[in-house]
């Protein structure tokens, strides 16, 4: 049975059953404890936790999932992928226990005829929490299983929490008899090789409290509401269906698998070491082919870079498998093609992903050249100074710097004889990741110390009423008021904290949009509104500043958005989307908009492109751009269902959740259809201008568009007439003149250079000659010291010219200058009989300088003993 028909049968089921189908949630999540989508629960998580009110009592869906922490592990076990689906069902307060196990057996067991999977039923084993008796019971009534083969754990694999205080349960999973070839008989607490988890029941049923590990937590009490949450993992059933061994064999991944052995002239099953790396190879480019079709792009950071680890990691696995060439495209294709049956945006998007995985490829072949070369050079430091350990600090540059993956690292130094500090590397590494899950965590709640504190507001007094798309003011009143550490009873004159406040026209930051200044005004105290955020589904908080009086909790206040900022985000915003569309007419659908950011007379939009934009083709998307304001195209708003929205063809970002309705925001109707929950003007032309300010690359295959817009656009206008009007004065032609007199003036400047520079090496040459023939010999060694006016590039400049003009016997240059820089070059005899350049430099300037065997440098010498440092050389070549 085909992986997609294994999909289509899940859905089917739950659905025939009332469930509610839900679409997968892009893979990038807004969560601000994960990059990625990384369980088939976490878009459902508000409505698991009870932080929103389910919109359905029972829904299905086939999650895609990324878990990259033990990426390491990929391909050296046969359980562990970096991308996976995870088939679910879930209950809001509805069905419980004995539904949830009904419909797990039945779809298992029910023959493929009747739309199930057809497993054996006396193969099938289960495991319950051993306080679970209930669970037990329904497993002996529904299935008919034997005591035998229903096996109690304990918490480590049958309670399930999020490891924080809120919902938990036991849970249940199913288990297949995959055949004593597989290994050895007794049940999942035996063998989980041969007994394959396929399916995981959740019940949520109790509270839990503070408490560090899997156990010894406190349980609260019963939920109020009861909850199912199931996992089953569709590459596990796909291996039982199709009778393969492991998930990389399934029909989803190993046709990537063979056309990379193909590639690589190797045969799968032959070297269990190649096999590895067939296995990393099928596993990475079918992981970052979805990656990719949900938006990502490769990237120095956060999201972005573990899609570039993922993707050197199979470059690199290729190359040790012996191809050198080019790959991804080649394989990428089969990945779509592998896919596409269950989800076809990623061959809408193919054209996009090939390009981007292209450019990062490219990149990174680069990436090997420069990052070998500082390699090689920091482990030749290690062994010239008598160590054997790379610092982890070296590691650490190598991987954030250039790119350079940790296990190539790792390797070639070993190939080097030289280990490498990985505890060092891994320090620096967990506290580059701690601080940017700070950063990520102060910015989703809104400066507040946590999000406990704010959770207790919003189940007190429930969500914001938000007005952000109709007003401007409210009238509203002091929920609470957070400083550093939690909540305050009062905020004193200059202090900034965080403001909960029934009802806000404040716009919170997202989609790109920053959010709204503004002010909050009552009959004792004022504050300015510095930051609004949404830390929570449904809360909106501001972070404020008192300006004058106390602001306290109960307090009413007049919220106001400053009208000037919000006009300049309307037309920021809407200039974004402008264009946006402006750049998909001129280059074609694949420059899909990968991230934008706009606040008021600024934009800048970022979206996958190999190489510059030439001028002519940046003056084009400016005058698309512009001819929609000129045209005053409508600015309309629609809401409808998510399906809906996508059948019209609205373009979705790819890091926002969206609920059953979304928001559609249209320009010129099918010219720009976007979903969007920001704030815009009502027709273009309210926009004012929009003049393009930048174009530049912001990684491999990325590019980033910067515009001023309003009134900020007419000004950069403005300073750029301006400028022209003045360089045309500056240089006496007219404006349209310009560019041909500014070249020629250019062309005249690297003539002058170009006759310098002949001037000044005659000029060397000649000194040179004067001072070769002033050389001495100290020990067997023609030596010439002398100082030269300049700089260190003089100095260089002369050192190599005496150097040259020596003859075969050994030589050495010293030359100064004023300055007390010097420079040192040995000619290869000189080397040969002991000399060392870098040794000289350093003895001559206390420690200072350095360089290789032939030549250094260095400087920092005061000028009065420049003389007497010259003057040293020749004891210094006597004592060598």
């Amino acid at each position: 049975m085909r992986t997609a028909d294994i999909r289509s049968r899940f859905l089917d089921h739950f659905a025939e059953r009332g469930h509610t189908v839900v679409p997968s949630a892009p893979l990038p999540t807004p969560d601000p404890t994960l990059l990625f989508v990384n369980a088939g629960m976490v878009p459902f998580k508000p409505y698991l936790t009870g932080e929103q009110e389910a919109p359905w009592p029972r829904a299905t869906s086939v999650q895609k999932c990324v878990r990259t922490l033990d990426i390491e592990e990929v391909g050296k076990t046969t359980r562990h992928g970096s991308f996976f689906q995870m088939n679910g069902n879930f209950s809001f307060g509805d069905y419980f226990k004995h539904e949830a196990i009904a419909h797990a057996w039945d779809l298992s067991t029910s023959s493929q005829a009747d739309g199930g999977y057809g497993l054996d039923p006396d193969r099938i084993w289960v495991t319950v929490h051993h306080s679970d008796d209930e669970s037990r019971g329904i497993w002996r009534e529904v299935a008919g299983l034997p005591d035998e083969r229903i096996v109690a754990r304990g918490d480590e694999d049958n309670f399930w929490s999020m490891g924080v205080p809120g919902p938990c349960g036991p849970c249940s999973e199913l288990y297949y008899d995959r055949g004593p070839a597989l290994g050895r008989e007794g049940g999942p607490a035996v063998d989980e090789d041969r007994y394959m988890e396929f399916w995981n029941l959740v019940f949520m049923q109790y509270e839990r409290g503070e408490g560090a590990g899997k156990s010894g937590y406190p349980i609260l009490g019963e939920l109020p509401r009861r909850n199912i949450d199931t996992g089953m993992g569709l590459e596990r059933m796909a291996t039982l269906l199709q009778g393969v061994d492991n998930l990389y064999e399934i029909d989803e991944t190993r046709p990537i698998l063979d056309r990379a052995a193909e590639l690589a002239a190797v045969r799968y099953g032959a070297d269990a070491q190649a096999d590895v790396r067939l296995r990393v190879v099928a596993d990475h480019v079918r992981t970052a082919l979805m990656l990719m079709a949900d938006g990502t792009s490769p990237g120095n950071e956060g999201r972005g870079y573990v899609l570039r680890r993922i993707l050197r990691r199979a470059v690199r696995s290729m190359r040790q498998l012996g191809h050198q060439d080019p790959v991804l495209g080649e394989l990428l294709t089969v990945a779509r093609d592998c896919m596409a049956p269950s989800y076809p945006e990623v061959a809408d998007a193919y054209a996009r992903i090939a390009d981007q995985a292209q450019g990062e490829e490219d990149a990174f072949g680069a990436t090997l050249r420069q990052g070998t070369t500082v390699l090689d050079t920091a482990v030749t430091q290690v062994k010239k100074e008598g160590g054997r350990t790379l610092p982890g600090a070296q590691a650490f540059l190598l991987h954030d710097t250039y790119g350079f993956p940790i296990d190539l690292t790792l390797e070639m130094a070993s190939e080097q004889g030289v280990e490498v500090d990985r505890d060092g590397f891994t320090a620096l590494m967990n506290a580059q990741r701690e601080r940017a899950r700070d950063d990520a965590r102060a910015r989703k709640s809104g400066g507040a110390a946590d999000t406990t504190a704010l959770r207790a507001l919003l189940d007190a007094h429930g969500p914001t009423d938000w007005h952000a798309w109709s007003s401007l003011t409210t009238e509203s009143r002091v929920l609470g008021i957070l400083g550093s550490t939690g909540p305050v009873p009062v905020a004193h004159d200059g202090e900034i904290v965080t403001v909960v406040l029934d009802r806000s026209p404040f716009y919170a930051e997202s989609g790109g949009q920053e959010s709204d200044a503004g002010h909050l005004a009552s009959t004792h105290a004022e504050a300015e509104v510095l930051d609004v955020r949404r830390p929570l589904p449904g809360l909106v908080v501001h972070q404020v500043r008192v300006t004058a009086g106390e602001l306290a909790p109960g307090d009413q206040v007049v919220a106001a958005v400053d009208p000037q900022w919000r006009l300049g985000a309307r037309q920021a915003h809407s200039g974004t989307h402008v264009l946006h569309a402006a750049l998909r007419e001129i280059l074609g659908p694949t420059a899909l908009q990968s991230g934008s950011y706009n606040r008021p007379g600024h934009l800048r939009l970022d979206f996958p492109w190999r190489g510059a934009l030439s001028p002519a083709v940046r003056s084009e998307i400016e005058a698309a751009a512009n001819r929609a304001l000129r045209n005053d195209l409508p600015v309309g708003v629609r809401w409808m269902t998510l399906p809906e929205a996508k059948e019209l063809g609205a373009l979705a970002l790819f890091d926002e959740t969206y609920g059953e309705q979304v928001r559609v925001v249209e320009i010129g109707g099918a010219w720009s259809r976007e979903l969007c929950g920001g704030t815009h003007v009502e027709h273009a032309s309210q926009i004012g201008t929009v003049a393009l300010t930048g174009e530049f690359s912001v990684g491999a295959g990325m590019r980033r568009l910067e515009a001023a817009v309003g009134i900020e656009g007419f000004n950069y206008l403005a300073r750029e007439r301006d400028l022209v009007t003045a360089l045309a004065a500056k240089v006496g032609a007219p404006r349209a003149e310009l560019p041909e007199k500014i070249a020629a003036l250019l062309a005249r400047f690297k003539a002058t250079d170009r006759e310098n520079a002949r001037l000044t090496a005659q000029a060397t040459t000649a000194r040179a000659r004067e001072v070769a023939g002033t050389a001495t010999d100290v020990g067997g060694v023609r030596t010439v010291t002398t100082t030269v006016e300049g700089g260190a590039e003089e100095a260089r400049a002369l050192a190599t010219a005496v150097r040259d003009l020596l003859p075969a016997a050994p030589g050495a240059v010293a030359v100064a200058t004023p300055t007390g820089s010097m420079v040192i070059a040995l000619n290869r005899t000189a080397r040969e009989n002991g000399l060392n350049a870098s040794a000289l430099i350093k003895a001559l300037l206390d420690g200072r300088g350095g360089g290789s065997a032939e030549f250094a440098q260095g400087g920092g010498l005061p000028a009065d003993r420049v003389t007497g440092a010259l003057a040293s050389l020749p004891r210094l070549i006597t004592e060598r």
